[in-house]
């Protein structure tokens, strides 16, 4: 009991709700008088028995279990171990206390031991369909299971199970003034001796398994050390976030100072009629951002109001990084000009040629005017 209390200080156990730890058992054997009854007397007669078993282990020590066990014989039997001759002989439903000795003793593990030893102790009422006792009356039961729990989840219990049935108080029509009385005590002239094998399911629990399980705790000492790192982890994710939220917000800035930055006219050649709206780019991009559709809308309406222009789209990258990449990159900024032109303002594509000019630092000497896509009317 010492080693079970201190192994307890440091576990807690789980799966303990009322629906939990419930168990069903049948179990058989042979029953045998445990003093000399007329022709009978202790393994000089046997009545075969059955028996069904509800429980439920309130602790992984303690348990409750209600049990109906049926003494049978034979009706051609004038000599029948129970002094009848019905074919059941007699019946004794009891309640019995279940005490695990070897979670007792040596503690709980977290699972049911392959092999573990059982207390049974308790009180019943017996019934007598003949014979000389016929009637009524109390028993006892003191019983030792040698129990094998089975199966990966342990939900099955095998035992074998001597134990001894003493009839407590007995009344009966028949009975002789020496055993008809009413006071409770052993008498072996009413006890059996009995050897039954059983097997019990253990139902599922709410802690997933069939068992109770165990739960380690922790001391208070390494709950705060886990805090501190918890703690420390916190701290460390905000600074992150807040650094993240200030560099969102510093290129949100200098984005819309680049779309706000008025458009740099870049003087042409004479021969070439160069149109006034630029579509911008960023760095490295192709795609067309929604504040540059009103260049795009402009050139439109202009092609739209004389029918017989034709426009030019060059495309530039700045200079930065290496110039093959520059040269398809141009191209595309060219190409998606032209594809809005055409998919979102209606414009005859027959009207549109493109042209990528790779890149350059000549439009501009500031290199966000340099990404640029330019229209240049080319109506003869």
């Amino acid at each position: 009991m010492l080693t079970a209390s201190v192994s307890a200080q440091n576990t807690a156990i789980t799966g303990n709700k009322f629906g939990d730890n419930w168990y069903l058992g049948i179990n058989a054997g042979v029953a045998t008088p445990m003093q000399k009854y007329g022709d009978y007397g202790f393994m000089k007669g046997f009545a075969p028995n059955v028996g069904l078993r509800l429980g439920k282990n309130l602790t992984t020590v303690f348990g409750l279990a209600l049990e109906g066990t049926a003494y049978v014989g034979s009706k051609s039997d004038s000599k029948s171990l129970m002094g009848n001759k019905t074919f059941v002989n007699a019946t004794n439903v009891s309640l019995l206390g279940t005490f695990n000795l070897s979670n007792l003793f040596a503690g709980y593990k977290g699972e049911p031991r392959t092999f573990e030893l059982l207390a049974l102790y308790g009180f019943g009422w017996e019934h007598q369909f003949g014979g000389i006792s016929k009637g009524n009356g109390l028993t006892s039961k003191a019983a030792i299971d040698f129990a094998f729990n089975l199966g990966a989840a342990k939900a099955w219990q095998l035992y074998i199970e001597p134990a001894v049935v003493y009839g407590l108080e007995q009344w009966g029509s028949g009975m002789s003034a020496a055993l008809r009385n009413n006071d409770m005590k052993y008498d072996s002239r009413a006890g059996l001796f009995q050897l039954n094998v059983g097997l019990n399911y253990k139902f599922g629990t709410s802690n997933g398994t069939h068992n109770f399980a165990k739960v380690a705790l922790r001391d208070q000492s390494e709950i705060d050390a886990l805090n501190a790192q918890i703690n420390d982890a916190r701290r460390a994710c905000d600074e992150k976030c807040a650094a993240k939220d200030a560099e969102i917000s510093r290129l949100k800035k200098a984005l819309q100072d680049c779309e706000n930055r008025p458009v740099q006219v870049v003087e042409k050649k004479v021969e070439e009629n160069v149109l006034q709206p630029h579509v911008i780019f960023r760095q490295g991009k192709s795609t067309i951002d929604p504040a540059q559709y009103a260049s795009i809308e402009m050139v439109a309406n202009y092609m739209k109001n004389h029918k017989d222009a034709k426009v030019k789209i060059q495309g530039y990258a700045s200079p930065e990084g290496k110039a093959e990449f520059n040269q398809k990159l141009s191209e595309k900024r060219a190409e998606v000009v032209k594809n809005a032109l055409v998919k979102r303002y209606k414009i005859a594509a027959d009207r549109i040629t493109c042209e990528g000019l790779g890149a350059t630092d000549k439009l501009s000497s500031e290199n966000d005017f340099n990404r640029v896509a330019m229209f240049i009317d080319t109506t003869k």
